[in-house]
């Protein structure tokens, strides 16, 4: 019998250090003169989409909230706002 067992998936991935630059970029953009997508390519190359689906990724990682937990939660609750908009708009309620 051999033993062919694999490890289990993470279900986290350690936070790299340009995800951890995102994080302190959220806390404090707005120090930052400019409109805050021109930052973002500046600071970051990417473009305002993969930035914000990385970050969307990014605050879902426990290593996030053990980091900066009041921008994580801030994010979370902006995301779960604009989410409901999202359902109320389409639902007809607004």
């Amino acid at each position: 019998m051999s033993d062919t067992t694999t490890p289990a998936p993470m279900t986290d991935e350690h936070l790299t250090d340009a995800d951890l630059a995102m994080l302190d970029f959220e806390r404090q953009w707005w120090k930052y003169s400019g409109a805050k997508e021109t930052a973002i390519r500046e600071r970051f190359g990417l473009t305002s989409t993969r930035y914000y689906a990385r970050l969307n990724w990014i605050i879902d990682q426990a290593d996030a909230l053990v980091h900066d937990p009041l921008v994580v939660r801030r994010l979370r609750r902006l995301r779960e706002a604009r989410a409901r908009q999202r359902s109320a708009r389409r639902l007809g309620f607004t």
